[in-house]
């Protein structure tokens, strides 16, 4: 007896599966190359405006990009090469990497990848992580003393090299993180700015990727494969409040898409006069001046919002008004 006819495959047949996975394989290539091209246009978008708006390198600046051998460092320094080529190379970069003695750090990592893509580097080697683990006790977070320790060295080194920018690669994420902590735990309305003076007063400190959401940057990371050290003094200690409200944020993110893009928007909005700190703003020498104010407050009215669905948020109830 003959077998069905489906079950039978001729070589046309063959020809034509592998035909098609072909068509598949090359249109996901496409699709993927398409999607990195995308990235990284907003990627380059976003610091060049970040650079603009906050001015944080000029033509004749001498930028130290610290590298921690991170997805986020990694991706600064990617960016500034392709914004330093684009504007005839009238700023210089330096990489720069304090290497702080850890067990098992894997040194040669970051000297290769420096050397391989062609950009001027310096390692420091201080052993800091003897200093912290001396004087912080076991399970106490190590971050407060680490990143001083870091921060003096930093600054004699850029003494050293001549550099008139330090840009760190803290992102949106981390100053919405900052923005909360303060207020949750310090008591005051205070983020991370895109650019600061050094608390010496002889550094301009820049942070190019404000604008930059971390997923982005994550993306980057795989899409270059940059060759990732992680952190084994402070950034893998748990339940650091950072963390804390990194998860309150995306907790936010799942519920209500967007929060976090209007979240990094109000930081840039102000209004000085519609808070309670009188020495941003003469409470008491206000008078009525006659003039209309589109934006002022309706004194006697409830502000509206959009409404929002009903949820929970870091273990909070969360109901609509």
């Amino acid at each position: 007896m003959s077998e069905p006819a489906t079950l039978l495959e001729t070589p046309a047949d063959a020809d034509s599966a592998q035909d098609s996975a072909e068509d598949s394989a090359a249109a996901a290539e496409k699709a993927a190359a398409h999607a990195a091209l995308k990235l990284e246009k907003r990627l380059v978008r976003q610091v060049a405006q970040a650079i603009g708006d906050f001015g944080l390198i000029e033509d004749g600046d001498k930028v130290m990009v610290c590298v921690s051998g991170g997805k986020d460092s990694y991706a600064m320094l990617d960016v500034l090469r392709m914004l330093q080529q684009r504007n005839g190379h009238k700023f210089e970069l330096i990489a720069v990497n304090l290497d702080q003695k850890q067990p098992g750090f894997p040194a040669h990592v970051l000297p290769d990848y420096l050397a391989k893509v062609g950009v001027p580097f310096h390692i420091e080697t201080q052993d800091t992580y003897s200093v912290v683990k001396e004087h912080i006790p076991e399970g106490k977070t190590m971050c407060s003393l680490c990143s001083r320790l870091r921060r003096g060295i930093l600054y004699r080194v850029a003494d050293e090299l001549g550099c008139t920018k330090i840009a760190l690669g803290h992102h949106r994420d981390d100053m919405l993180q900052t923005f909360f902590l303060n207020m949750f735990f310090g008591g005051k309305l205070k983020g991370m700015p895109p650019k600061v003076q050094s608390d010496r007063g002889d550094h301009l400190i820049i942070r190019p990727l404000a604008y930059v959401a971390e997923d982005d940057l994550s993306r980057w990371a795989d899409i270059r494969a940059f060759p990732i050290i992680p952190c084994t003094l402070c950034g893998s200690q748990e339940n650091l409040q950072r963390k804390q409200i990194g998860q309150m944020l995306r907790d936010w993110q799942q519920l209500y898409p967007g929060r976090i893009e209007n979240m990094a928007v109000a930081l840039r909005n102000l209004v000085p006069s519609h808070f309670m700190d009188p020495r941003q703003f003469d409470f008491k020498g206000m008078v009525p001046n006659g003039v209309q104010d589109a934006d002022g407050d309706k004194a006697f009215d409830a502000p509206e919002f959009p409404a929002q669905a009903v949820g929970t948020l870091a273990g909070l109830s969360v109901m609509p008004r």
